[in-house]
């Protein structure tokens, strides 16, 4: 998608300061940053955009095109940590960045870009940001979606947004997937990549050991992929598949992206795994229940987006993060059998395509 036109005669395209983006840190989130990244590279192609980042999701700037760097800078998420507020904004001056745009609502964010005397700083009005933000953006409760508030600041000020956004991308070489196979001992056969982790309990599906069962049943080898948090689940769900299941969860989010990369099809819940394995080209099943398919679902196609129907629930979507009525059912209510046969025909058809 080229959203060029929009930008003619809005900025001088011999400009080459660098621009730096101050993003939200969840893992979802960030891959959905490239996106932002993209309708940057479009309205200025010659200037460097670098993405702040933490250690744990630097592993995906490395497959972000168009991102020239990363800036890992750890800052704790309950306290404002003055001293390494300070040093990240002497790390920001040295670079001599010309904008920065700061996509959460929080003063907290805004500081280092402030402190680093960076001449332009965008963002949305919010917790009186007054002297931190210098160019101000209004409306945004009168934005769809969490990319539309995004990508919006990416865009000159009052610019209507486009019919769709470009959809975020995450590319690997297949050299290095070969290299992550054979370290991990791994076939070069298709594989089927469970994600059953989330942040929330409520937007996790809970069929994952069953569903497991039956695609190893139909010859498939699966994969549990997560952080350490996941380790519990990868084990329950070794134990209902047997041999032909993997436990690959660890804390080192490039394995992560490398399994899913590596994948013949994707299961997920509605979790950072999801986006990027959608944004990896992966064929991804996103498994919805408390939250909306529309304002939370990857940009790129998913293969399905599984839901159920067997009932209209007045509860769904709630958005929360626990059950608090209906007893799950918006999540209990998807059977293992279900899944196991949409990733079946997800697999038959992407082999169809790979050979025509």
């Amino acid at each position: 998608m080229n959203i060029d036109s929009q930008f003619v005669g809005d900025a001088d395209r011999s400009d080459t300061r660098p621009i730096l983006i101050i993003p939200y840190m969840w893992i979802g989130d960030f891959v959905r940053n490239h996106t932002v990244v993209r309708v940057l590279k479009e309205r200025w192609p010659n200037r460097p955009v670098d993405l702040l980042t933490t250690s744990l999701c630097a592993p995906l700037v490395d497959y972000m095109p168009g991102v020239r760097a990363g800036i890992i800078w750890d800052l704790p998420r309950g306290r404002l940590a003055v001293a390494r507020q300070f040093g990240l904004a002497k790390l920001l001056r040295e670079r001599n960045y010309g904008t920065a745009l700061v996509l959460p609502r929080t003063w907290k964010a805004a500081i280092a870009p402030a402190l680093a005397g960076i001449p332009e700083r965008v963002g949305f009005v919010g917790e009186f940001r007054f002297g931190l933000i210098n160019r101000w953006r209004w409306g945004e409760k009168k934005l769809p979606r969490f990319i539309d508030k995004n990508a919006a600041l990416a865009q000159p000020d009052g610019a209507p947004l486009p019919p769709e956004w470009p959809v975020p991308q995450l590319r690997v070489p297949a050299e290095e997937i070969v290299r992550w196979r054979q370290a991990n001992g791994l076939g070069a056969g298709a594989a089927v990549a469970l994600a059953p982790g989330s942040v929330g309990v409520s937007k996790r599906w809970t069929y994952y050991p069953e569903a497991a069962r039956l695609l190893v049943e139909r010859g498939l080898e699966v994969w549990v992929v997560g952080g350490p948090a996941e380790k519990g689940l990868a084990q329950e769900i070794v134990a209902a598949g047997g041999p032909a299941v993997r436990d690959l969860t660890g804390t080192d989010l490039r394995n992560g992206v490398l399994a899913m990369a590596a994948a013949g099809v994707a299961i997920s819940n509605d979790s950072g795994l999801m986006h990027i394995a959608a944004a990896l080209g992966t064929p991804t099943m996103g498994i919805f229940g408390p939250t909306s398919p529309y304002l939370w679902a990857p940009l790129n196609s998913l293969a399905a987006t599984v839901v159920q129907d067997k009932s209209v629930l007045s509860c769904q979507p709630c958005q929360s993060t626990i059950c608090k009525m209906n007893d799950h059912r918006c999540m209990r209510d998807i059977a293992a059998s279900e899944v196991a046969g949409i990733a079946q025909r997800v697999l038959s058809e992407a082999g169809a395509r790979a050979m025509t």
